[in-house]
């Protein structure tokens, strides 16, 4: 479905819920050349895309996949391959302290707990501890984008499991595999 300027509804984020709106869009921003986007309406999985902000909505913001790098943008990604990861990327200041911090949840003393912990810190926990059947492969979707107290913006990760991915060949999967953690090298 396509809203009044042509752009397909499931690359439109409202931020209706955001008080600050401005703060929103500049938090997702940095994220653009670190983390893909998933689409699951279309099944596409974008590795190379620009924020946009529309002139005519100050509200919403719009995901638009690079037309020219069409070899960057991964079809048929079944929704069964990507689950909600219960872990959020959240600015430092959310408790006073400076950068973005990952929420791990741990086992302390027997009960489950969320831990902030440096983002940098949390991927590298993550990738140490994953295996080769079952990766640590952050991806955002619509919606991840959510608002803390109506001002902090907060980032939910899904992430996709390769061994779901079963119309893919080995080749693509491990494409996608690649460009997921090149683009996380940033933080490494």
């Amino acid at each position: 479905m396509l809203n009044d300027l042509g752009i397909p509804e499931h690359l439109i984020w409202k931020l209706n819920e955001f008080d600050n709106h401005q703060r929103a869009v500049n938090f997702i921003k940095q994220f653009q050349d670190t983390l893909c986007v998933y689409s699951a309406p279309v099944e596409q999985l974008y590795t190379n895309y620009e924020i946009s902000l529309p002139e005519s909505d100050d509200r919403s913001l719009i995901i638009l996949p690079n037309p020219y790098a069409y070899h960057d943008t991964f079809n048929g990604i079944v929704e069964d391959s990507v689950h909600a990861s219960g872990m959020y990327i959240v600015p430092g200041d959310l408790f006073g302290k400076e950068g973005l911090f990952l929420t791990l949840r741990l086992l302390k003393s027997g009960k489950k707990v969320v831990k902030p912990v440096p983002l940098k810190v949390g991927l590298w926990a993550l990738m140490k501890k994953e295996t080769e059947t079952v990766p640590f492969l952050p991806v955002i979707t619509k919606g991840d984008l959510r608002a803390f107290r109506k001002d902090f913006p907060c980032l939910h990760l899904h992430r996709i499991q390769p061994s779901k991915l079963v119309d893919r060949s080995p080749m693509e999967i491990k494409a996608i595999q690649k460009v997921i953690r090149d683009k996380l090298k940033v933080y490494m």
